[in-house]
């Protein structure tokens, strides 16, 4: 225990000296590194606040210590014992907290996104479903109040979409849709069936960490650049000049095409800020198998051919396998009430890391 309150003595001194740094003319004049020093102030602002309580009821269960000793008074002893038994009982918990608290945050988790989404195997219904998981990211992203940018869109022949790639920025967004990678089935009678057969189809959702240039250094003469008319929707205007750009990363064999917007220079920035997220991706993966090898996670392994979820239409319900939690609410998490698993995934993921020692 005394190595985790030198720990939160060591925060609060950090957290001191940064409330200094914040009111200094020349740190608010450098506006990046005034933005660094503010995330971190409201970081550790929540840390020694828990901290505190932490520290309380320690102070707590030794003034109920040294009563139980003293007191001779068998009614007064008797509630003592009640109330240090309730105070063990939140000093565990409490350290539980703090433990977690002081696990390194993954830098990545405070990033922006790019997601893709793409029809599996299922053909045409395959592709509906994924615009029902595009339809139900976007009803989850305005309940977040993040924003959202679409960067290309492949329709589906009946509805829906083959593929759908678009960026969500806003405050913690990789941290929370990070656990969406994967693949996700569908079972239900497709409007297409006759005989009334309940179908699997599958979709892929891919959550990749928007990098930066610092993060990913891509050589220019290692990637080539393709233009074309646009096959979507947007009008004359795009189907008549070729604002389409599809970039070609040689040495991985990435490729990624742009084409929603009417300006060629926009989407070849779009195009390029996904291949670089692409490229940073494939890495971060590999860092992520090593992970869940290391401590056998099955929450949030960077293997993106894992089935993590089914929706489940004629019984009404969804399970994600990871966690094996079967929810009985397949119409509002299809309409974007998803909290309630993505909080199950960062609380299983939690306890394994506590489990084996990362904090």
């Amino acid at each position: 225990m005394k190595d985790l309150l030198d720990k939160l003595v060591a925060i609060e001194d950090r957290y001191r000296e940064v409330s200094l740094l914040i009111v200094d003319p020349e740190v608010i004049s450098d506006n990046q590194r005034y933005a660094k020093l503010m995330k971190e102030y409201k970081d550790l602002g929540k840390m020694v606040e828990l901290f505190e309580l932490y520290r309380n009821v320690t102070e707590n269960i030794t003034s109920s210590k040294d009563m139980l000793e003293s007191e001779q008074d068998p009614e007064m002893r008797d509630m003592a014992k009640e109330e240090l038994d309730s105070l063990l009982d939140e000093e565990l918990r409490l350290r539980d907290e703090v433990k977690l608290a002081l696990i390194p945050n993954d830098p990545d988790d405070q990033k922006n996104v790019i997601v893709e989404i793409r029809a599996g195997t299922g053909g045409d219904e395959a592709s509906i479903f994924a615009g029902d998981l595009f339809r139900m990211y976007t009803k989850y992203i305005e309940t977040k109040n993040w924003s959202m940018e679409v960067a290309n869109l492949n329709e589906g022949s009946v509805g829906g979409f083959k593929e759908v790639v678009f960026s969500v920025s806003g405050e913690d967004v990789y941290g929370t849709l990070k656990y969406e990678s994967g693949v996700h089935r569908v079972q239900r009678v497709p409007a297409t069936e006759s005989q009334g057969r309940v179908h699997t189809s599958a979709a892929t959702v891919a959550v990749l960490p928007e990098a930066d240039e610092v993060d990913v250094n891509i050589n220019m003469a290692d990637v080539k650049k393709d233009t074309y008319r646009s096959s979507g929707a947007g009008g004359q205007h795009v189907n008549k000049t070729e604002s389409a750009v599809r970039l070609t990363h040689i040495p991985t064999g990435v490729v990624v095409e742009c084409q929603d917007g009417r300006s060629q220079h926009k989407n070849y920035e779009k195009a390029l800020q996904v291949l670089r997220s692409r490229l940073y991706e494939r890495e971060l993966a590999k860092k992520q198998q090593e992970r869940a090898a290391e401590r056998k996670s099955l929450v949030s392994t960077g293997d993106r051919s894992a089935k993590i979820r089914t929706y489940n239409y004629p019984q009404g319900r969804v399970t994600d396998h990871r966690i094996n939690l079967t929810l009985y609410n397949l119409q509002s998490i299809i309409d974007g009430d998803i909290d309630e698993i993505i909080e199950s995934l960062k609380v299983a993921e939690n306890a394994e890391k506590l489990k084996t020692g990362q904090a």
